[in-house]
């Protein structure tokens, strides 16, 4: 994986005022910057880029000039996590690479304070600043039991879950907020499931456990901008919607390029949108100056397409939270609604 090895060689004495050598290096940071490689000379951390929008979003955020720092517990070093998947956090630093980026692909485990510490420790090291932290972190559905009431549900699994989806997060930002709030602006950015609208209600098919871990990282979002005000750091969540996964694309037995053929047996399907989707608009928002219009909020990856004019990988915008809302239960196809 390309890294930026400028860090390992010996670095002659400015003699130049401090003040001097940081305008020098503002001047350096915006002569890389360009309309194809906006996040140029940001640094990001994507916690949680093994598989799915988490490892899109790594590549996406590289490929707009960012050097991320990616994580996952997966590593053909150690071997899998629990969840037992092929996809290891070294194939997304292949994929950052292949994508013209820049950055490192590092096997950690979120839920251990030591590691994430020691991550962080590492980037301020190395880069001197953090200006991008991405939560992604879950990997909890495999303990889901949908249709389950709570006294049903298998509890060492739903606890589980809760750690996986909440105590990952909580640990990450403790950790990383310290350096964020070292820069001059710095963006922090929950990933969830289903916008504030759609989980306004309990969503009763996914178990009590799922429901729990997707509004309570809403409302890390909201503790968190209540306590950054007065600062120049943002923190907003951002909901993709029907994820082409890996392990979604799995189940339906199908692939990214024939993905249509399982529409066959699940004609929703249709509104199902791929990881870069959400990436792309990742992507657009960290390079956005007026980003702090959106503390607190939850948005779509359909919102950001809209806002950002980016698009799926097919050309199309699904909206599926829309979607869910005010079409499936008609019959009525998503592309003669508009909802792709």
């Amino acid at each position: 994986m390309n890294q930026d090895r400028t860090a390992d060689l010996p670095a002659a004495r400015d003699p130049r005022p401090a003040r001097q050598r940081l305008a020098k290096e503002e001047d350096s940071l915006m002569s890389r910057q360009s309309p194809e490689r906006p996040l140029a000379g940001k640094v990001a951390l994507v916690a949680g880029a093994t598989r799915g929008a988490g490892r899109a979003i790594a590549v996406e955020l590289a490929r707009a000039g960012a050097y991320v720092y990616a994580t996952g517990r997966s590593s053909r070093r150690t071997g899998p996590s629990e969840l037992n998947r092929p996809e290891t956090i070294e194939e997304t630093g292949e994929m950052i690479s292949a994508a013209g980026g820049a950055g490192q692909a590092l096997r950690v485990d979120h839920l251990e304070p030591g590691e994430v510490a020691g991550l962080v420790g590492a980037i301020g090291s190395e880069q001197g600043r953090l200006d991008i932290l991405v939560n992604d972190i879950f990997g909890g559905d495999r303990y889901a039991e949908f249709d389950k009431k709570l006294w049903e549900h298998d509890l060492d699994g739903g606890l589980w879950m809760l750690r996986m989806g909440i105590d990952t997060h909580l640990v990450t930002c403790a950790k990383a907020l310290p350096l964020l709030l070292r820069g001059d602006s710095g963006l922090v950015i929950e990933m969830t499931d289903g916008t504030s609208e759609y989980n306004r209600n309990f969503r009763a098919s996914v178990g009590f456990y799922y429901d729990l871990v997707k509004a309570a990282v809403e409302r890390i979002t909201i503790g968190l901008t209540a306590e950054l005000a007065g600062t120049a750091c943002t923190a907003l969540a951002v909901t993709p919607g029907w994820l082409r996964s890996e392990s979604m694309l799995e189940n339906y037995g199908v692939t990214e390029a024939n993905w249509r053929d399982a529409i066959v047996r699940e004609p929703h399907f249709c509104i199902s949108e791929s990881p870069t989707y959400v990436a792309r608009g990742i992507a657009a928002l960290a390079a956005d100056d007026g980003v702090g219009r959106f503390a607190g909020r939850v948005l779509s990856s359909h919102q950001l397409a809209r806002t950002y004019g980016v698009t799926d990988t097919d050309g199309t915008r699904p909206d599926c939270w829309g979607y869910l809302v005010e079409i499936q239960g008609t019959g009525r196809p998503a592309t003669e609604a508009g909802y792709r």
